[in-house]
């Protein structure tokens, strides 16, 4: 099998609101542009190209295709596309290029959260159709639901949760909750954002990349949908994607969790069985920003922008989908030198 790697990674600013379309054409065009004067390529280099997105965020049917003017005309490529955060987009390439199918890739995810008049009630379009979508729960009410049924059962505690946001623990304990029990700091922050990354196997990674970051297992697996039918203070699909992306290695110099709310980095980091000694989001995470399918995708760019860079030589990046952690992917990113 063909070896794979992150050669470059590029994100646009996270803003809670940007002017111009909701394809994400404005937000993609520099992240495109960045990452071809990294690289010394241009948009003829790219194979194979795959994208992230949601029709519901838009507003409008097929929105990923008009967001392919971000690519341009010419020449003509081979694209794809995902309803969902662009980590699996991600999947989808590397199986493409794992297939011997292409030597490049360019992934990339967008969202305009901001053009929705409630991202909420968006997001409360994935739950079960007829018994739970009807009641309109947002998503940070269900967030609130499984925070709580981990501090009843004495799986966290508040001053957990707040130890994960980071600061002052008794300040932020302090505020007003906005969904009890989760206050503002265990609450990502929804923007506006754009992300990209450029895949490439073997020989053409060394070319692009003085040190690629080697993609050596990646997987993802689903839980149930129905919020009754699983414990929502474990998350065994995390459990099962990380067993067969590690392969029972849980030693990382760093990780990147996709944790929309504090309490679920807690559970993210037991799942996976990380140790102590691990970074856990030195990017600052979802807390810091966390645009609507792209934020996974962001969470694998650092991943793999910190051996690029040579701050480590062997990352975990996470991605989640759904309510309550109901979907997950883990990667597992190295340097060649390890």
């Amino acid at each position: 099998m063909p070896e794979i790697a992150v050669v470059g990674f590029a994100h646009a600013p996270h803003v809670p609101e940007t002017f111009g379309t909701t394809n994400g054409v404005e937000m993609l065009v520099p992240c495109f542009q960045q990452l071809y004067a990294d690289l010394g390529i241009t948009k003829s280099d790219i194979d194979f190209w795959c994208s992230g997105s949601s029709d519901f965020l838009a507003g409008r049917a097929f929105s990923f295709i008009s967001a392919v003017d971000a690519i341009g005309a010419v020449p003509p490529i081979n694209e794809s596309h995902v309803e969902m955060d662009a980590a699996w987009a991600l999947y989808e390439a590397w199986v493409k290029l794992l297939s011997g199918q292409a030597e490049t890739a360019l992934v990339y995810g967008f969202g305009k959260s901001s053009a929705a008049e409630s991202i909420q009630q968006v997001l409360t379009m994935q739950l079960d159709p007829y018994l739970v979508a009807p009641l309109w729960p947002d998503a940070v009410s269900i967030a609130g639901l499984q925070a709580r049924a981990g501090l009843d059962a004495g799986r966290w505690t508040e001053q957990e949760m707040a130890a994960v946001a980071g600061g002052d623990i008794e300040a932020l304990l302090a505020a007003p909750y906005v969904a009890d029990p989760l206050r503002a700091h265990d609450i990502a922050p929804v923007t506006d954002g754009a992300a990209a990354i450029v895949l490439a196997v073997g020989d053409r990674a060394r070319e692009l990349c003085e040190r690629p970051a080697w993609i050596t297992g990646m997987a993802h697996n689903i839980d149930a949908q129905a919020l009754g039918g699983r414990d929502l203070t474990r998350s065994p699909s995390t459990t099962r994607a990380a067993a067969a992306a590690t392969r029972g290695d849980t030693t990382f110099d760093l990780a990147e969790l996709h944790a929309p709310f504090s309490h679920q980095q807690l559970i993210l980091a037991e799942a996976i069985g990380l140790s102590p000694d691990t970074r856990v989001n030195p990017s600052g995470g979802p807390l810091a920003g966390n645009p609507m399918f792209a934020a996974g995708l962001e969470r694998i760019g650092n991943a793999a922008t910190a051996i690029i860079s040579g701050d480590a030589n062997r990352t975990l990046a996470h991605a989640t989908s759904g309510p309550a952690l109901q979907q997950n992917l883990v990667a597992v990113l190295e340097s060649e030198d390890r």
